[in-house]
């Protein structure tokens, strides 16, 4: 529960240290005193934005300092997921600088705005008076309708299958992209890679087509010089080898006649060995040199194929040509890899439906059954509040494709008068219906979800007499289970009260300030008394006021 409220330097604040009690607590002023002001502060404590207009003394920092009692709601776990020190009596202070700048802290250790947003919607709820717009919005119809199916647990796994779904969902649309793509450029990778790929490209290669083209192109000139070589080893009567011949035989003659001499005839003789060797290999070597044209356009083709792609892809080695292939072979393979993984994620979708669809339908089973309860509950509080006819009714639809909420589609109707037909609730209620109706739903809202503290804003808009009594009668049931916090102009609401605050202006030399009392039971007379009458009050205003407050 909501402990004290202490407001430095806000709007029309000064200073001011409010403290609250259990039970129903009602604050009263005049219109203008500052009561909006003092639920403004108390916004900013629960992450509500905030600028320089806040501050009274534009010299001097904001500071708004909200202290909670918060032992019995089991929060530990709030506290260390945000590492966070846990307090049974915690504190969330806000500070406005004078440039405007905005700091929040939680039990003195500074946190960011989702936080202590986060927390603060586990410790009080504020109803402002146009917080009835809520009635139309279908996310705050449903979160009600699950309040009373206590669907907390299943709803919260829902929504981790839906959000794993719809990743998936989303892995598969970022795939089906790549793969159309992918598509676009296949025949263009597939083309370039099998151009690679039919040149049969080896390392070294583009060397020895030049030197094999210009063997085929020279075979004439190749072969007669290589004819001449021979005939000059082995032609004719004149050649090397009948001159080394003579040469041996005359060395043969003078070896007997020293080593010296023996070893010259013996290299000779070598040396005509190795001749007639060479002979064989250049006649043999001849033999094969033929001018073949066929295979000149051959080795010519595969040459100018090489030097095509090398200029092609601006590259100067059969190596970098290699690594261009195996580039696009990578992709070849990237695009088969798409496919596979579309269909196994594909797959995934259909397992993940389906575990969504049996949440979902599970959900939804759980939200029919707990509609008669709220309709009948809703139904004996309205006419309680005078409204005896009033019907209220919650449609549940099913939608065809899953939402963050489920398969349903929760819509609240109602009907004021007897043989009314049912409408949106936005087409067939007054404000001051759409308040009752309002107060009925935070009214049992409040005992499900066990919030510790709930504020209401001139819940009594658009009610007057005996109606606003009935008003105050339910606000008095609900503060003996939580604090609750009214904000009203009516005297039947405010004489509920067990505490009561009052909200005043003063006006100084230069400036107008806003103050907050505790109101004594003379006082609380006195205060009611004019809420009853207008100017000084009556005798008659200050009798009625103390049967209000049944004194």
């Amino acid at each position: 529960m909501l402990q004290s409220l202490r407001i430095q330097n806000f709007a029309l604040i000064e200073e001011t240290d409010i403290h609250f009690n259990n039970g129903l607590t009602v604050i009263t002023g005049e219109t203008g005193a500052g009561k909006s002001i003092l639920l403004g502060a108390l916004g900013l404590t629960l992450g509500h934005r905030a600028d320089l207009n806040v501050l009274n003394n534009k010299q001097k920092k904001c500071i708004i300092e909200a202290r909670f009692h918060i032992a019995p709601y089991q929060l530990n776990s709030f506290f260390d997921a945000n590492e966070l020190d846990y307090e049974d009596i915690t504190t969330i202070r806000r500070e406005i600088t004078v440039e405007g700048k905005s700091r929040a802290f939680v039990n003195d250790t500074p946190v960011t705005l989702a936080v202590i947003k986060a927390l603060s919607e586990q410790l009080i709820d504020i109803h402002s008076q146009h917080e009835t717009i809520l009635l139309k919005e279908n996310q705050f119809q449903l979160e009600l309708v699950d309040a009373f199916a206590k669907t907390k647990s299943d709803y919260a796994q829902y929504k981790i299958e839906y959000a794993g779904l719809q990743k998936l969902k989303k892995q598969l649309d970022i795939l089906i992209e790549k793969e159309t793509q992918a598509k676009k450029e296949f025949d263009y990778v597939q083309f370039q890679f099998s151009e690679l790929e039919e040149a049969n490209i080896k390392v070294g290669e583009l060397g020895a087509l030049e030197t094999e083209s210009e063997a085929l192109e020279n075979a004439e000139f190749i072969k007669g010089h290589l004819v001449k070589a021979s005939e000059a080893i082995n032609g004719g009567d004149e050649n090397m080898l009948s001159v080394l011949a003579q040469v041996k035989q005359g060395l043969q003659s003078i070896s007997k006649y020293g080593a010296q001499f023996n070893e010259l005839h013996e290299r000779i003789h070598s040396l005509s060995i190795e001749l007639k060797e060479l002979n064989a290999d250049i006649m043999a070597t001849e033999d094969d040199v033929v001018y073949d044209n066929e295979k000149l356009e051959i080795v010519n083709a595969q040459l100018d194929k090489l030097n095509k792609l090398l200029k092609k892809h601006q590259v100067k080695t059969e190596e970098e040509l290699l690594n261009i292939k195996q580039t696009f072979e990578d992709q070849l393979q990237q695009f088969s890899s798409i496919e596979t993984q579309i269909e196994k994620v594909k797959k995934e979708i259909t397992v993940q439906h389906d575990s969504c669809l049996s949440l979902a339908k599970n959900l939804s089973k759980q939200r029919k059954a707990s509609v008669s309860d709220i309709e009948a509950q809703v139904k004996s509080m309205l006419a309680s509040l005078s409204m005896p006819h009033a019907q209220f009714h919650i449609s549940i639809s099913q939608l065809e494709e899953f939402t963050i909420n489920g398969l349903d589609k929760i819509e609240f109707l109602f009907s004021a008068n007897k043989g009314q037909d049912f409408k949106e609730i936005g087409k067939a209620a007054s404000g001051g219906e759409l308040s009752r109706l309002m107060l009925c739903l935070k009214s049992l809202l409040a005992e499900r979800t066990l919030l510790p503290s709930i504020v209401f804003d001139e819940i009594d808009t658009g009610v007057s007499g005996d109606v606003a009594d009935k008003i105050g009668i339910i606000l008095e049931q609900m503060g003996s289970s939580l604090q609750v916090i009214v904000i009203t102009h009516l005297p039947q609401m405010a004489s509920k009260g067990e505490n009561h605050l009052f909200v005043y202006k003063t006006d100084q030399t230069d400036r107008t300030t806003s103050h907050i009392k505790v109101l004594q039971q003379s006082e609380r007379i006195e205060e009611i008394a004019k809420m009853l009458s207008s100017g000084k009050p009556t005798e008659a205003a200050l009798k009625n006021a103390k049967e209000l407050l049944k004194l």
